[in-house]
């Protein structure tokens, strides 16, 4: 699904084929109803306007029951094509556009939610390729391309259906005109058809030239729109701190800079808009009044065809212009497809290129980043560690030679701010991007890790808990436990709940109480790693000494690996150190030392050790 056609064919050959074709014959045989329905209308036309010409026939026995009968057959046809045809097409268009955008946005979400963690790399970096946007990618963009396709397909089909049912009508009625006697009978017919195929092209053109500049502005006009859009987002999320600095200036000047971009934009695409609207409006008047009328208009100044044939093949002459017209009529629509149509398959290229992250940061910088695993006697060990930023040429701005963490060890990293504590912790469970060294893992080892800033989506208290499983995996009891010992006990009532008093968890929670939630997640799963990156900045001494201690009693033989700004280590209320190794970064170097000897790390007698070497060199 990487190229524009890709997209539009992925959904007809996926496992939803059988829905997606079904509904496409469904609009392709009443579109083909429709078209024949003209043929039917033009006619019904010719013989009212006959009636009436006729009306003071004296051979007309029932003039007015005549005229009354064709206009109730008129209007008859009117609605079965309008009413029926147009309308159940239009039920059918719009219910397989649902489904087909459905299926798309199926499918991106399983892409950007994979195991990879697509959606995090697809927004790291500068990279001038990636997707701007997302948001508005998948919702809007999506949802205009797959409207545009259809209603393309639809005229498409349309103009094919009018071409079979009116030019095969026109054949029909087609006569001998003067002067053109070689043409046989055949002469009006390709009258008609001339007149078509000189109008409509030459308008077409003139509509190109026209639309590719309503694309263009019509994805630039997206880009700003989704630029803007994406400042508000992150302006209300961030309203506490923009008050508390009095940012509310800066703010300003921000979202008036982005705005400006979009009335600039704006401002070009409605001067193009009015000048393909008069456009539209010269051309169906000619189109109407003038071209339908003229093919037949030899014929019947040389009396060889009636007035209700005239009439009748201008209606049909006008009809099939309407109908090859259509491409005109949509240009607008279908610059906006095209738009739409680019900025998802910039997003599907994007995500493509995401999906081997190793390969994805190699384009860019050096990723030479090895994960393995090993007994869990041996517990975690980092060896050759050189973290980067984005460049071929980068200097490593964190380093360690060798770091071996044994079961059951509690390591707290200290550095100056900005030395690399989190880029290390990202780095160790696969999240940074640029650098090498080898990383290795207890065999079996489930990781945790827990972030400073908490941000919850919208489900319900119990399944914030559990995560990342599902609610299904844990008994209420067991949640309830975890979220009573994490001190978090009045809310055990809400655990089914998605809000409180109408709000969401992500706005009704504060700062402390999610990190408390995070802690009861914690407590919950038991990892045997738990990395914390300022997991209890939001927390009071007190608070932090429970958090610790509510880990160190209820999470046996855990590892933990901290990052906290504390100078000193926190210790317990009776004074005794949670930690017992210090992981400093200085000048670039990560170095490990004991604080004191770890009651919890499990010695490994040397015999063993050598032989497991051995395996785990193997």
């Amino acid at each position: 699904m990487t190229t524009l056609w890709g997209l539009m064919r992925a959904y007809w050959l996926s496992e939803k084929w059988m829905e997606a074709w079904l509904l496409t014959a469904a609009i392709a045989v009443l579109t083909a109803a429709g078209s024949k329905a003209s043929v039917w209308m033009a006619e019904a036309s010719g013989e009212l306007l006959n009636s009436i010409v006729n009306i003071h026939d004296p051979f007309s026995q029932r003039p007015l029951g005549i005229i009354l009968t064709n206009v109730g057959l008129l209007i008859l046809i009117m609605f079965v094509k309008e009413a029926g045809f147009v309308g159940l097409r239009h039920l059918f268009s719009t219910t397989l556009q649902r489904k087909w955008r459905g299926w798309l946005n199926s499918r991106f979400n399983d892409a950007l939610l994979d195991s990879n963690h697509t959606h995090y790399h697809l927004q790291q970096g500068e990279r001038a390729e990636m997707p701007d946007n997302l948001d508005q990618r998948l919702q809007e963009s999506i949802k205009g391309m797959t409207g545009g396709a259809i209603g393309l397909a639809m005229g498409i089909l349309g103009v094919a259906m009018s071409i079979i049912f009116v030019g095969q009508k026109l054949i029909e009625m087609s006569t001998e005109v003067s002067g053109l006697e070689f043409l046989g009978s055949y002469g009006s017919a390709i009258l008609a058809f001339v007149a078509i195929a000189v109008y409509v092209p030459l308008s077409t053109w003139v509509a190109l030239r026209i639309g590719r500049i309503l694309e263009t502005l019509t994805l630039e006009m997206q880009q700003t729109e989704g630029s803007y859009r994406s400042e508000l987002t992150t302006f209300l999320r961030r309203s506490f701190q923009v008050a508390a600095s009095n940012g509310e200036n800066v703010q300003r000047i921000a979202n008036t800079r982005l705005y400006s971009g979009i009335d600039r934009t704006w401002s070009k695409l409605n001067c193009f808009d009015a000048a393909y609207m008069s456009f539209t409006a010269v051309y169906n008047f000619f189109a109407a009044r003038v071209v339908a009328y003229l093919p037949g208009l030899l014929p019947y100044m040389g009396n060889t065809i009636s007035l209700k044939s005239y009439i009748t093949g201008a209606e049909l002459v006008g009809s099939m212009i309407n109908e090859c017209s259509w491409f005109i009529q949509v240009m607008p629509a279908i610059a906006n497809l095209k738009a739409n149509g680019r900025r998802v398959t910039e997003l599907a290229l994007a995500v493509e290129s995401v999906q081997r992250p190793k390969d994805f940061y190699r384009s860019s910088g050096i990723n030479e980043f090895s994960y393995g695993t090993q007994h869990e006697l041996f517990g975690m060990t980092v060896r050759n560690l050189e973290l980067m930023h984005r460049s071929d040429a980068a200097q490593p701005f964190l380093s360690a030679s060798h770091l071996h963490i044994h079961k059951g060890e509690w390591v707290y990293l200290r550095g100056e701010s900005g030395c690399g504590k989190t880029c290390l912790l990202k780095a160790l469970n696969g999240l940074w991007g640029y650098g090498r060294g080898d990383i290795i893992y207890p065999e079996n080892a489930t990781a945790m890790y827990a972030a400073q800033e908490v941000k919850l989506p919208t489900v319900s208290l119990k399944q914030l808990i559990c995560l990342p499983d599902n609610e299904s995996d844990f008994g209420d009891p067991s949640a309830a436990a975890a979220l009573h010992r994490a001190g978090m006990g009045e809310f055990i009532e809400n655990l089914e709940r998605e809000d409180r008093d109408g709000t969401p968890w992500d706005q009704f929670l504060s700062g402390g109480q999610k990190q408390k939630l995070v802690l009861a997640r914690i407590l919950l799963h038991k990892p045997n790693i738990l990395f914390l990156d300022e997991a209890t900045g939001a927390l009071d001494p007190e608070s932090k000494i429970a958090f610790h201690q509510a880990i160190k009693d209820h999470c046996q033989g855990i590892t933990v690996i901290s990052v906290m700004h504390e100078q000193e280590t926190p210790k317990s209320s009776r004074g005794s150190e949670f930690y017992s190794q210090m992981l400093e970064i200085r000048n670039g170097l990560a170095e490990l030392h004991d604080i004191q000897p770890t009651l919890g790390r499990v010695e490994v007698p040397n015999f063993v050790r050598r032989r497991y070497s051995m395996v785990a060199a193997e």
